[in-house]
């Protein structure tokens, strides 16, 4: 009998096992995946979830991966660019952007390091219940032989087609089809100023440096135009470099050095996190579209919150199921707010607005303001903070801003602060 069963050894789940078993749990942790592996991502750490690594001793061993560090933001929007360094997060200036096959061991280590028991290759078939009750799963080793372990808690930490998700048939909320397709792959010789970005009508560049001396670049189109991306990835991967041609012949000049990894399946939703004897954590838990580039450091505060609430529940400090429901209420509360302006305002890749627009040429030649959209981007700086009236107003002057687009933010965020959840 274990305290929890965690499902997925990733982002999500790793450092789950990690707090809880910290804190003296039995923790199990299971995936299907042998580590080292890669999978699908965004790579990027921002300055919050670089803090929670600095906090759970673990950045020493980001830095020793040959993973530079990032602290320099360019967005290229064709007519302007604005280029910044974000406020720190917990005095961390910094952002990364590790090759998952060296973040995930890193965190799978550091639970098993902390007393989690750690079983790689191993891949669970059904969750067991009692009443209604998840009590545990079944599964099966690399030898095929069938095992059923119970635990007083199932976590899915199992991404976004989470078994744990789809068995307890978790409500989802605040949903929104998926917007983007997106491939990118790595390049050497290709010099990186930080993290550049190059947004245009209907296509976006992304660029990162990541470990050994590698840039990872991807390149984003509308959701609908997949089908015609995917006839000729190659070319039109390359071809989407004709929008900014100063890039594009930087890369022309570098070497690829991988296949090409990419999806337009990037739907964005939130899931009720927990239920009787089960939780979600991570992308099966909420799960958005991947120009936040947050996905990797949203999982590491909501592991945070997930341990902090089933300690809660199980030392009799609060009743289980309302400290899980503070944990639903923190998530969405810290999420929401950069869910709804990227949905809303980058990820659909439509003609920026005139007020938007407006605001950012605002932003020209004062470089304290440019720093702090930068936090506002990558979550140092809260987002109904920078595009609040008052903020607006200071910030462009005499000149008329046009309000809707904060009062939807602050709508949505008001709403959640208040328990408003479905």
């Amino acid at each position: 009998m274990y305290d929890a069963i965690i499902i997925g050894a990733r982002c999500g789940g790793s450092p789950t096992a990690m707090l809880l078993a910290r804190k003296g749990y039995k923790v199990l942790l299971l995936d299907k995946a042998n580590f080292p592996s890669d999978t699908m991502s965004t790579h990027y750490i921002h300055q919050t979830g670089v803090a929670r690594l600095n906090r759970w001793g673990l950045l020493r061993q980001i830095h020793e991966s040959n993973c530079p560090p990032i602290n320099r933001y360019t967005i290229d929007f064709g007519s302007f660019t604005l280029a910044g360094s974000p406020p720190p997060a917990d005095g961390i200036l910094n952002g990364y952007c590790p090759r998952r096959t060296i973040l995930d061991k890193i965190l799978i280590d550091a639970a098993r390091s902390a007393g989690a028991e750690v079983r790689e290759g191993f891949a669970v078939q059904e969750l067991l219940s009692n009443n209604g009750t998840v009590t545990g799963i079944r599964g099966t080793t690399g030898h095929k032989t069938s095992i059923l372990e119970t635990a007083r808690i199932v976590i899915g930490a199992d991404g976004l087609g989470s078994l744990v998700a789809r068995t307890v048939k978790a409500p989802e909320y605040y949903s929104k089809p998926s917007l983007e397709c997106a491939y990118y792959t790595y390049w050497s010789g290709l010099p990186i100023d930080g993290f550049e970005i190059y947004r245009r009508n209907h296509r976006m560049i992304f660029a990162s440096p990541t470990n050994d001396g590698l840039a990872c670049i991807g390149v984003v189109w509308t959701h609908r135009e997949f089908d015609a991306y995917r006839s000729d990835i190659e070319n039109n991967y390359m071809n989407t470099f004709n929008i900014a041609p100063a890039f594009g012949d930087r890369v022309r000049n570098a070497r690829r050095e991988a296949r090409f990894a990419g999806t337009a399946h990037v739907p964005n939703l939130f899931r009720k996190p927990y239920g009787d004897g089960w939780a979600l954590v991570g992308d099966a838990g909420y799960h958005k579209d991947p120009t936040t580039a947050s996905g990797i450091s949203d999982a590491f505060r909501d592991a945070e919150l997930l341990a902090e609430a089933i300690d809660a529940g199980f030392t009799g400090r609060l009743p289980l199921l309302k400290a899980m429901a503070q944990y639903e209420q923190k998530r969405n509360d810290a999420a929401l707010p950069m869910y709804e302006f990227y949905t809303t305002h980058v990820a659909p890749l439509t003609p920026v607005r005139p007020e938007m627009k407006q605001l950012l040429l605002s932003l020209c030649g004062n470089q304290q303001e440019i720093d702090r959209f930068c936090g506002a981007m990558v979550g140092t700086v809260p987002i109904p903070e920078f595009f609040s009236v008052p903020n607006m107003l200071k910030t462009m002057g005499a000149r008329r801003f046009i309000k809707g687009m904060v009062e939807r933010l602050m709508t949505r965020t008001e709403a959640a602060s208040a328990g408003v959840t479905r």
